[in-house]
């Protein structure tokens, strides 16, 4: 099965991996990642996002290694469209998070104009911090939580660990 997803993944975190371990579990990934001019389109807050670049070396670090772990392939293109890569022929499943759900129905809306087959859309649930709330790459920016939904000592009034 060739499975597809996309993303700014900027930074990566557990939910990030989460989808990545459901693509993997399914097929060989095809991970579109945004373009530097997509990038900021694609944010609900106003923030920097790093350059594709060195966005793709951390994405590429993490899906080797799940790659190994599931005797996969995996390819990153740049996404340039929001609906990118996922419209082209050659996909069997796309990998969405609950408020990604509908671009997976508009990516299929496509690929019907287009005349392919839809794509089965896999929803992976969010990954919660332990505060409850959902992880996320701007929270972790903001520095909230880390990569893992750890809260960090200045978003839950501990203080900062001594070296």
């Amino acid at each position: 099965m060739k499975v597809v997803l996309g993303g700014t993944f900027d930074p990566v975190h557990d939910g990030h991996r989460a989808l990545f371990e459901r693509a993997f579990e399914l097929g060989d990934v095809t991970v579109g990642l945004t373009s530097d001019e997509l990038a900021p389109k694609t944010r609900s807050v106003d923030r920097h996002v790093r350059s594709y670049d060195e966005r793709k070396d951390d994405l590429e670090a993490e899906l080797e290694t799940l790659a190994d772990d599931y005797g996969r392939e995996f390819e990153v293109r740049e996404l340039t469209e929001p609906t990118g890569i996922a419209t082209e022929p050659g996909f069997d499943a796309l990998i969405v998070s609950p408020e990604t759900k509908d671009g997976g129905e508009l990516v299929n809306e496509e690929r019907i104009e287009k005349g392919l087959e839809p794509l089965d859309i896999e929803v992976v649930d969010h990954r919660y911090a332990e505060d409850g709330d959902i992880i996320s790459s701007t929270r972790i920016v903001a520095g909230e939580i880390d990569e893992h939904g750890n809260l960090t000592p200045e978003s839950d009034g501990r203080p900062p660990a001594k070296d």
